[in-house]
C-alpha cells in the first residue's frame, strides 16, 4: 500500500501518511475476503530458461555474419582485411550481449568486467592491426577505469541496502575525478593540450556528487528526493 501523494510505502492499518500527512485512501473492495475473488486457477508454465532459443538464434546469426565476410574478404582482398574488424567485434559483443543469456541467473558483478575486458581485447586487435601505439597508454587504462568505476557502482547497488545517494554521489564523484585521468592519457599518448576540458567535467560531476552526498545527510532533503525519484 502506498500514499498516493507522495508515493512512500505504507504499512498495513496506518491511517496517515507519515511523510505528508495524507489521509490514506482504501478502494470500496478492500474488505472483501480473499476468498470471494475469482482467482484464476490456469497458471503459467514456469520455464527453465526462456532466453535459450534467443541465445542460440543470435550465436547462429553472428556465427553465419562472421564467416561470411571473412570469406569474401579471403576470396576478394586473399587476405582477412576489414572482416577482422567485424569478427573481433562480433566478438566482443557477443561476450555482452549474448554470453550472460546462457545463464538463468546471469550475476552482473562477474559479467560487467568481463565485458570490458572484451572491449580491451576489440581495441587491442585494432591498435595491433593499424600498429598503432595508443592501447597500452590510453585505451587500455581508460577503458579499465571505467570498468572498474561501472564494476564498483554494479556492487554497491546489488549488495548495498540502502545509503543510495551517498553511492551515487560517491560514483560522481569518482567519475569526475576519473576525467582527469584521462585527459593525462590522451595527453601523453596523443599530446593534446593538458586541462582543456576535464576541469569542466570534474567540477560538474564533483559538485552534484557533492550536492547528493549533503542530501544524504540532511533529512529532509534526502525525503524529498527519495520520493521524487524513488530511491
Amino acid at each position: 500500500m502506498y500514499c498516493v501523494k507522495c508515493g512512500v510505502r505504507l504499512t498495513d492499518g496506518t491511517e496517515r501518511c507519515p511523510l505528508c500527512a495524507t489521509p490514506v485512501w482504501i478502494p470500496k473492495n478492500a474488505d472483501i475476503p480473499k476468498a470471494n475473488y475469482a482467482y484464476s486457477s490456469v497458471y503459467p508454465k514456469k520455464k527453465d530458461n526462456e532466453r535459450f532459443p534467443a541465445a542460440i538464434f543470435l550465436t547462429i546469426a553472428l556465427a553465419v555474419v562472421s564467416i561470411v565476410c571473412l570469406i569474401f574478404c579471403l576470396r576478394t582482398y586473399g587476405a582477412i582485411r576489414w572482416s577482422g574488424y567485424v569478427m573481433s567485434g562480433i566478438a566482443a559483443l557477443y561476450i555482452i550481449a549474448v554470453l550472460p543469456m546462457w545463464f538463468r541467473h546471469p550475476n552482473p558483478v562477474v559479467f560487467v568486467p568481463i565485458s570490458f575486458i572484451a572491449v580491451s581485447a576489440f581495441l587491442l586487435y585494432v591498435c595491433l592491426y593499424n600498429r598503432g601505439d595508443w592501447f597500452l597508454s590510453f585505451a587500455f587504462p581508460v577503458v579499465m577505469l571505467l570498468g572498474i568505476l561501472t564494476t564498483a557502482a554494479v556492487s554497491l547497488f546489488r549488495y548495498v541496502k540502502g545509503g543510495k545517494l551517498f553511492i551515487i554521489g560517491g560514483l560522481l564523484a569518482a567519475l569526475g575525478a576519473s576525467s582527469m585521468l584521462i585527459e593525462y592519457f590522451e595527453h601523453i599518448t596523443f599530446g593534446t593540450k593538458m586541462f582543456s576540458w576535464s576541469l569542466y567535467s570534474m567540477s560538474t560531476f564533483f559538485l552534484f556528487g557533492l550536492f547528493l552526498i549533503l542530501a544524504g545527510i540532511i533529512q529532509s532533503l534526502r525525503e524529498w528526493l527519495e520520493r521524487r525519484s524513488f530511491l
